[in-house]
């Protein structure tokens, strides 16, 4: 049984179609890249999955561990194991760093978590969740707050979620250290470096996925048909 499937997903806002009977299969442990240009879908996509800002789709259904979610809150999702990485960065002024990261898992190592994603423990733990904190570090802290949660699945859309503020190697130590505690990673990426440290990788174009196997196979099927901003139109598709 697959851990998240996306069976032929309909999603309009706006009066357009932005998802247009798109699926989508991750297997329970896999990194599975997602790639496209600027208005594919791609953040559409996973706020469907995680059921934030009230975004439910038009047609198809999502099921998780056999279940299906799409019509559970985002509370609910997070319950079965589902998290997301936030476009903006954790800031909480008066709380630390220790106490952010064991909010919601008393038992979290906050020491560990932070070394999981590249910060050292004894300079930050005591550091307080506010402006003194640059957008890296931030962001840095965030993710620990996503493995602290322990997920079966972590959503992290890099355009809005704010990880493009970290390098490239930044990005693969996370997602390894997601990957060694046992999550599924969707990554939602236009780095081809990234996506090339994933299990598969799929191109999605015009709401739907157009194709998907070896992330090095992808992005050069996503490299040889680029375009800035999506059309509505599928690569190749030569209608005018």
């Amino acid at each position: 049984m697959a851990l998240l499937e996306v069976q032929e997903i309909f999603y309009r806002a706006g009066g357009r179609s932005i998802l247009d009977g798109l699926s989508l299969r991750l297997e329970v442990g896999e990194v599975h890249a997602l790639i496209g240009a600027n208005g594919t879908g791609k953040s559409t996509l996973a706020c469907l999955v995680m059921g934030c800002g009230g975004h439910r789709p038009a047609g198809g259904q999502i099921l998780f561990k056999g279940r299906r979610i799409d019509d559970l809150a985002i509370h609910e999702r997070a319950r079965l194991g589902i998290a997301m990485a936030w476009q903006e960065p954790a800031r909480f002024e008066g709380l630390s760093v220790r106490e952010y990261l064991t909010l919601k898992n008393k038992q979290a190592d906050a020491a560990a978590l932070l070394t999981m994603v590249g910060l050292d423990a004894r300079r930050n733990l005591d550091r307080m969740v506010d402006r003194s904190l640059s957008g890296g570090e931030r962001k840095r802290i965030e993710l620990a707050s996503v493995l602290a949660l322990k997920p079966r699945l972590a959503i992290l859309d890099e355009p809005d979620s704010g990880i493009d503020m970290l390098s490239t190697q930044d990005i693969i130590e996370v997602i390894s250290a997601f990957r060694r505690d046992g999550a599924a990673v969707l990554l939602i990426t236009h780095r081809e470096e990234i996506a090339s440290i994933a299990n598969r990788a799929s191109q999605i174009c015009a709401g739907r996925i157009i194709c998907t196997g070896a992330p090095q196979m992808v992005a050069d099927h996503y490299k040889n048909r680029k375009c800035l901003v999506c059309d509505g139109r599928e690569c190749g598709d030569e209608r005018t």
